[in-house]
């Protein structure tokens, strides 16, 4: 490891010499970008690889191409020192000791996993691999795709160790629990368990070594179970509102100073980019018999519809402009991807008037309009992502608001 007292070496195109640490493949995105931002921080020489050129020139010049809480800070620090830098090219890949690939498991549009696409892109990098490096999954994979990279270095008779070490924070929280959660390892023997531990042991004291097997599934296990819990608040959610009843004052009232209840969730638009697709990779490993998996699957993505079948008993909604306020899969993130509020948005485009929409975060998206002329041009407001902004809103405003982020209550 390059020791945190030396100044490093500059190459002629700008980015640190041979001799990196860890190379993050992906590293733009929002898995890759705070690794090697936390890793650079503890004294690595990290390289990023990455293909999203406006993404790499941005992270190169100081900025983050997406949200994430403390991370501008360490970033322009690591930058200044000499630590890290992000390129397009392909070639950094050979001068580092380990490579971190956060290229993870696609779900298709039958919600099946494409176990392929991680060893695709691993066979397509495996010009820049040589021996003796140690290459580490860190995306979700499908179980058995650490089995398939090991076979495929095997038979391009390259002689490099494979790690499974799954990611584990919480967009918006990588910063924080990139040092204080334990991080998983795995491999086939304990020198590569030995290694990868040795690797994130630069984050944390906390190590914990399962077989890859394992390892794939711990991981797809505690996607599922977050899943599975907020299933099960919005089927509550539900129930107690099909009979006018406030779920979430319910919910309040059994967790209250009940240690057994703490664990209950409120209601809401359960997404993102990881439960849905990680629940629906354990359902195809298990040949589709995961019932509890799949009834989990259609009572979160029913939660729109129902929503909006509950507001047309009481209104009108194709004589009415409806604003949508959030359309983060999460409060305080910008990250749109697999929103169930754009789900709601094309529902309720096919049953109102008219809809707009607002975030406060969210920049990727054209037809968003500023929150003041949401209001002004909407009859009914739907509350779908619980940013922090949105707390203090009027409270004459007719306003949907399942996570009872204004308090006052959750029935529709």
């Amino acid at each position: 490891m390059t020791s945190p007292d030396l100044a490093p070496n500059v190459a002629s195109e700008g980015g640190p010499a041979a001799g990196l640490d860890v190379v993050v493949v992906g590293g733009c995105g929002h898995v890759g970008l705070p690794l090697a931002i936390g890793f650079a921080s503890r004294g690595l020489q990290v390289g990023i690889y990455d293909l999203n050129e406006a993404a790499v020139d941005l992270v190169n010049a100081g900025g983050l191409p997406f949200q994430e809480n403390g991370a501008q800070e360490v970033l322009e620090r690591v930058l200044a020192d000499g630590r890290l830098h992000a390129t397009t090219d392909p070639g950094v890949i050979s001068r580092a000791d380990a490579v971190v690939v956060v290229i993870g498991t696609p779900v298709d549009e039958h919600l099946n996993p494409d176990p392929r696409a991680v060893t695709r892109a691993v066979a397509a990098l495996a010009p820049q691999f040589r021996d003796g490096q140690l290459l580490v999954l860190r995306s979700t994979v499908y179980p058995g795709v650490t089995d398939a990279v090991e076979r495929l270095l095997d038979d391009l008779d390259l002689s490099v160790d494979v790690t499974f070490c799954p990611e584990r924070i919480a967009e918006g929280k990588a910063m924080e629990e990139l040092f204080s959660l334990p991080q998983i390892v795995s491999g086939r023997t304990q020198g590569v368990r030995d290694r990868a531990a040795k690797l994130f042991g630069n984050l944390t004291d906390s190590i914990v070594e399962l077989e890859p097997e394992e390892a794939e599934l711990a991981k797809l296990f505690t996607n599922t179970w977050r899943y599975i819990k907020f299933a099960a608040a919005n089927q509550f959610y539900m129930m107690a509102n099909d009979h006018g009843l406030d779920y979430d004052r319910i919910r309040r009232a059994l967790a209250q100073d009940y240690p057994r209840a703490q664990d209950i969730p409120g209601a809401g638009f359960a997404a993102g980019p990881c439960l849905f697709k990680d629940t629906m990779q354990l359902a195809a490993f298990t040949d589709n018999s995961f019932v509890l998996g799949h009834s989990a699957m259609l009572v979160n993505e029913g939660l729109p519809l129902y929503l909006v079948t509950h507001l047309e008993k009481k209104h009108d909604l194709s004589e009415m402009t409806v604003g949508i306020l959030g359309m983060a899969f999460k409060g305080e993130s910008d990250d749109i991807r697999s929103s169930l509020s754009y789900k709601l948005r094309r529902i309720l485009e096919f049953r109102t008037k008219r809809v707009l929409t607002t975030d406060p975060y969210v920049t990727v998206d054209d037809s968003l309009l500023p929150l003041e002329r949401v209001i002004e041009e909407s009859d009914l407001l739907i509350l779908a992502a619980p940013h922090k902004a949105y707390a203090d809103l009027d409270p004459s405003l007719p306003i949907i608001d399942i996570w009872n982020l204004l308090g006052r209550g959750t029935t529709v």
